[in-house]
Order: structure tokens, then sequence, then C-alpha cells
């Protein structure tokens, strides 16, 4: 205890001399800066710590409606730089800009150890509540920040490292900060550079959801840029006034704010109208087309779209297949779900490429996309199966550009992303005034969008029930009716459906309606992961075109560790880490440093292994003679065995636990986590015993 409080003296010392003394740790200067602050406009001392603020369960519901959109158009982001970085040992953390924690991703175990620091929902992390952090940090500079270990104001947090960066509303104010914390002594400054790439994501998000009325402008000098992150966003209305820009769109544009945008007209930036822009648009199927800037010479490449919330004019209904009547009134102020509405493109050939870099090379899945697109134009509804990222929603959108309803519009709606009490009136919409806190023009639901096009509903497994035997119905009687309103409106569209998990399961669990399983499966198709598929050098080389801008290059070391990387999070991953590897290597060859999440502790790859001679299967409970301590482990992560090097003489205790370990790895196909699961002990633990028995575990070193 005594070595701890002088520990925690030291730091203050340090602190108060910088202060005191008018010393600046040179490059460091935004740390000491707040370290003034803390000292004399908060009046916190580095000797007195205390715990961050932790509002109540009801105050803190009040601000997740205030903060709805934006945690809604955060939450899939912050999953994915989660997944992307590996690290058990850190969180992804939104903090509204008061500071509060609004929505944090983690593993547990993880959560577990940082909440009695304050590292949860409902925690304030201002700088006048928590000393100098990543979070508060960055609210009080409006700038990114890194705060490492000894930088925090106060020696509790001091385990830490924060990396923090700013998310800007579409009017350009801060709307809400995004963190990494984790327990890395290292400054890991491409940490930066991700969280910057992952806030331009969540502020795109947000102006199609603020803005969905508008029509989307998308532009970049280089027409590759077009549809990338790097692209500039114009939110439009139907006058061709300019409602918010995204920070590309300013850069590009020579504009330093979005007051110096908002409320002029496209002819005021553009040799073009919005009407012309649209027309163009369309003609070309949506690639992007010339124009040039307002008195200027400046060539751009952009492409103008119908809002989202619109649906494209319905054809002939002469062969109908879903509809609905059914109402909800959902409560106010809360998030509406993740939807993605795109016109159609053309149809890409069979085994070739879609937008963005996706292709359909792999024998299995050209096969599953030519049977796809002969059944639906049959009207038979389509069942998807495969895991997480695995481009269920991409394959989803080739059957559809494909099919006889390619000229309507697809829409896309997450029904895990969307709160229960919102699931219906997303799809079927709503009349004016039909509730407290509706929209004052209405909203067409998502059924009403679709109508002439196809449908897609992602994670269908996680529907509610109640919500499955309405949806049943929808599928008989094949009309709408909005809330509010006894007006039906009948639809024709096709539909797709989606789920990571098996539907069967579910159906013999109770947690799936039977009959509408068969009412959805016409024809099930199973989705390879992109660790099996036989285009996965094309794939990667055509995502790594779209991330880069064209620029994008691999060593032949960097090829090999993508070609045999396991990928868990499947093409989704892939995506995520070539931008990521793109951005790291700013137009030069990417190479291993560049791919750093690849090499976590841990991290899977598909190298073969090694012949194992097993012992004869143990008896139940045959684990038990191996010896452990922690707790349970949180995360998935596959590993292979690598070729065991000659062994030191163990004693017959150790022999037998290493034979029973050897055995488990063989029987859990060597996936380290589901061998820490079967044994209820952390990864970290069981990784500890495999390194004390000789077991080696062939993982990329950090």
């Amino acid at each position: 205890m005594t070595l701890v409080l002088q520990g925690h003296d030291r730091h203050a010392d340090r602190i108060l001399d910088v202060v005191r003394n008018g010393m600046t740790d040179p490059g460091n200067e935004v740390v000491t800066r707040s370290w003034i602050r803390c000292l004399n406009e908060y009046q916190l001392h580095p000797e007195r710590p205390r715990e961050p603020a932790i509002i109540s369960n009801a105050a803190m519901q009040s601000r997740f409606e205030r903060q709805a959109d934006v945690i809604e158009c955060a939450r899939y982001e912050m999953t994915t730089l989660y997944q992307q970085l590996g690290d058990a040992d850190s969180a992804v953390v939104l903090t509204d800009t008061d500071g509060a924690i609004v929505h944090m991703v983690s593993s547990p175990e993880f959560a577990a150890e940082a909440a009695p620091l304050g590292l949860r929902v409902g925690a304030v992390w201002s700088e006048r509540e928590a000393g100098t952090n990543g979070m508060g940090t960055c609210l009080a500079s409006g700038a990114p920040v890194s705060i490492r270990r000894d930088d925090h104001f106060f020696s509790q947090f001091t385990s830490l490292t924060c990396s923090a960066v700013p998310v800007f509303d579409p009017s350009g104010e801060i709307a809400a900060v995004l963190d990494v914390t984790s327990r890395s002594s290292l400054m890991q400054q491409h940490l930066l550079v991700l969280l910057g790439m992952t806030a331009r994501m969540i502020e795109n998000r947000l102006i199609d959801r603020r803005f969905s009325n508008a029509h989307p402008l998308h532009f970049h000098s280089r027409p590759e840029f077009v549809y990338t992150l790097h692209e500039g966003k114009l939110a439009v209305d139907g006058d061709g006034r300019i409602l918010a820009a995204n920070r590309s769109a300013l850069f590009q544009l020579g504009l330093q704010s979005v007051d110096e945008v908002r409320s002029r007209r496209i002819e005021d930036l553009f040799q073009t109208s919005l009407e012309d822009m649209l027309q163009r648009s369309s003609s070309s199927s949506f690639h992007p087309v010339v124009t040039y800037r307002a008195n200027a010479a400046l060539r751009f490449f952009a492409v103008a779209r119908q809002p989202a919330s619109e649906a494209a004019p319905a054809p002939s209904r002469s062969a109908r297949s879903i509809g609905s009547s059914m109402t909800v009134a959902p409560p106010a102020g809360l998030p509406n779900g993740t939807v993605a509405t795109r016109p159609a493109a053309p149809r890409p050939p069979r085994g070739g490429s879609c937008p963005g870099g996706i292709t359909f090379k792999d024998s299995r899945l050209a096969n599953h996309l030519e049977t796809a697109r002969r059944v639906i134009a049959r009207q038979t509804p389509i069942l998807l199966r495969g895991e997480t990222g695995a481009g269920k929603e991409v394959f989803a959108k080739a059957v559809h550009e494909g099919s006889p309803h390619a000229h309507g519009n697809f829409v896309a709606v997450n029904c895990a992303s969307l709160p229960e009490t919102l699931i219906e009136s997303e799809l079927f919409g709503y009349r004016a005034g039909a509730f407290t806190g509706a929209q004052r023009t209405g909203r067409r639901g998502k059924i009403l969008q679709a109508d002439g096009g196809t449908l897609f509903l992602d994670e269908i497994a996680d529907m509610p029930l109640e919500l499955q035997a309405r949806l049943l119905r929808v599928l008989d009687e094949r009309q709408v009716t909005p809330l509010g309103t006894e007006e039906t409106h009948p639809v024709d569209f096709q539909l797709i459906s989606a789920s990571h998990g098996h539907l069967p399961d579910l159906v013999r669990e109770g947690r799936f309606r039977e009959d509408l399983y068969y009412r959805l499966a016409g024809i099930e198709l199973t989705l390879p992961p992109l660790r099996d598929r036989a285009d996965k050098r094309e794939l990667i080389h055509g995502l790594l075109a779209t991330e880069s801008g064209g620029d994008g290059v691999l060593s032949t070391e960097a090829e090999r560790l993508l070609l045999d990387y396991a990928w868990p999070g499947n093409i989704r991953q892939l995506r995520h880490v070539l931008r990521s590897a793109a951005a790291l290597a700013d137009g030069k060859p990417i190479v291993r440093e560049h791919l750093p999440s690849l090499f976590v502790e841990g991290a899977p790859t598909v190298a073969h292994k090694p012949a194992v001679v097993a012992p004869p299967m143990p008896a139940a409970g045959a684990a038990s003679a191996i010896s452990f301590s922690g707790g349970p482990a949180a995360e998935t992560h596959e590993a292979e065995a690598a070729p065991e090097p000659a062994l030191p003489k163990l004693n017959p205790i150790q022999a037998n636990e290493r034979q029973v370990l050897l055995q488990m790895l063989e029987q859990h196909r060597w996936n380290v986590s589901n061998v820490a699961k079967a044994l209820d002990v952390s990864r970290n633990t069981l990784y500890r015993k495999l390194h004390k028995l000789h077991i080696e575990i062939s993982h990329p070193e950090r």
C-alpha cells in the first residue's frame, strides 16, 4: 500500500510541478493545457482523486432519446471497429457532448474489470468530472487526442490508454466523441487513423438519417472515390438547395464550414442543376457523371439520387407477392432502424463482379446466384443463411439486380437493429399525426418503399414472436394499412430473408414460428464463409481497389497473410482491414506493418494443422484433471497448431494434462476459445497453460 501511495504522490507532484512552474512537455501541449484547466478552472487536485459521476437510469433515458439517431448510426461501426482491433482488453466508447457514456462495446471480462473505474454506460467522463482523459479532453479541445497512462490527471486511470476523436453532426457541431480505451502502454498511432475513419462513416450515416427526405449527391474529383469513405456528400432539397454537407465535401469545395454551403443552390457550386444531375445519373445507371465547379475549371464526378424515403413508381401489379394490414404506434423519440435503399444497377454477369469490388467467381456462390435469380423470377421467397459478415446483403442485392423487379427499390431492414416497439411502424408506416411524436408528413413504411422492388429482411431470426405472427398475415393478405388510417395499399415486391442462425433449430426451440419459416424458405441457400471461397484472391484485390481508390498495392507478404487469415468477420472484416491498411500505407505498397489487427494474440489463421497423435478419448470429466484458475472466456478466436518442438521432460501429471489438452484441442478443431469455454477458464489462462505444457499454437506476434 505504501508503494502505491508513493506512486500516486509522484504522479501528483509531476502534474503540480508542470502547472506551477509553467513547464511544457514538448509534443504534449494538449495534456499540459488539460492539466492547467483541471487545476485552475475545475478546481480539481491530483492528490484527491474521485470517480466519474454516474447518471441515474431515469436521467439516462432522456439522453438516449436525445442521442437516439447518433447511437443508432454509431452502433454498427463501433462493433466493426472493436472486431477490427481484435483486443479483448479494450473498449470502444461513445459519449454525448457532456461526456456521458451512451454506448460501449467491449468484452464481458474487460467491462467487468473497468466498471469500478467508472468505464460504463451512464458515467460522465468530462474533464470537470474525471480530469484529463481521452473522452473529456477530446470534448474540451474539439480535436483528436491520445491520452496515455500517466497523461491522466487522476492516478487511478493511469493503467489506461485512451484515444478519442470528435463526431460532427450535419451542421458541423460536435455531436459525440468516439473513444478506444485499453490497457495498452503503447501510443498505437494507427488508432487515431481508424477512429477518424470510423467517425466519418458515422457522420455520413447521420446525414442519410437526418435528411432521408433529401436528394443525396455524391461527388469526388476522381470517379473511383465516389461511393467510398472519401467521397463528398451533400443533402439537397427538392428545390436544389443544399441542406447539409460532410467534411470531405467541404474540403473538396475549399470551404471551411457547413454555414458557407447551407441554403446555397447546386448551381452555386457546380455547373449543373439538380434536375440535370438526376436525369444524367439515372441515364448512366447511377455511375458517376462529369460536372465542373461553378466559375472554375475544376472537374468532378457526381451522382444524384432520389430521396431514400421515396419509392420508385410501382410497375404493373399483375403478379403480387406480398402485402400487409397491421398497425402500431411506436413510442416517440426512439431511433429508427437502419435501412438502405438503392436504385437498381445493371445486372452483373454470372461469376462476375458487383460494385464495390465484390466478386461472385466462387463456383458455389455463382451457382447459388443463378438459382436464386431463377426462383425469385417465379415469385418464390428466398432464405439466405451464412456467417455474420459473409455478404448476405450483397448477395441479396445481386439477386435483386438480376430479377424482374430490378427497376424497383432494394430496401434492406436489419431486424436486429430495430427496437422491438418500432419494427411494425418501420415496416408498415403511419399517416401524419397518427401518434405523439410522429412526423408531420407521416412515414411510408418499408414495405411500401419496396413496392415494385425487393424487401430484404436481415437477421430475421431476431424478429419478435408477436411480430412473426403479423408478418405471416402480411404474406397472406398482400396489402398494407398504415397506422392511423383505414386505407389499404396493395403491394408487389420480392422477399429475401437472411439469418446467421439455423432457423429450424429455433423452430424446435419454440423461438421461431414453423409456419412462417416455411413461408420464408421457398428456397434456402447457404453462403460460404470467406475462408472457404475459391475467389478469395480476386475478392481481396477488388475490395482493395475500392477502399484505396485504385491506389492500393499489396506486397507479396501482405497478400499471403491476407490469404492465410481465417477471417472470422468474413467480408465485412476484410473490407475494414483493407480500408485501414490503405490509410496507413498512404499510397505506398501495403506491408505486414499495415495489417496490425491480423497480429493480435490468438488471431486466427488457416494454416494446415500438423498431424497430432491424440490419446484415447478421455472419460467424461477427464478435463477436470487439468489445473486452472481464471474466469470464463469472452471472445472467439480460432488458432491453429504449429509443429511441436522437441519436448523437455514433463512429470507424469504434466504429461497427462498435456495429452488431455491435445485431445480437447483436436476435438474442438484447434479453436482455443471453444476449448477455454469448455474448461470454464479465460483464453489467456489457457494460453499460459499451453505454453507451460509446450503446446504451440501458431499466431503472429504483436
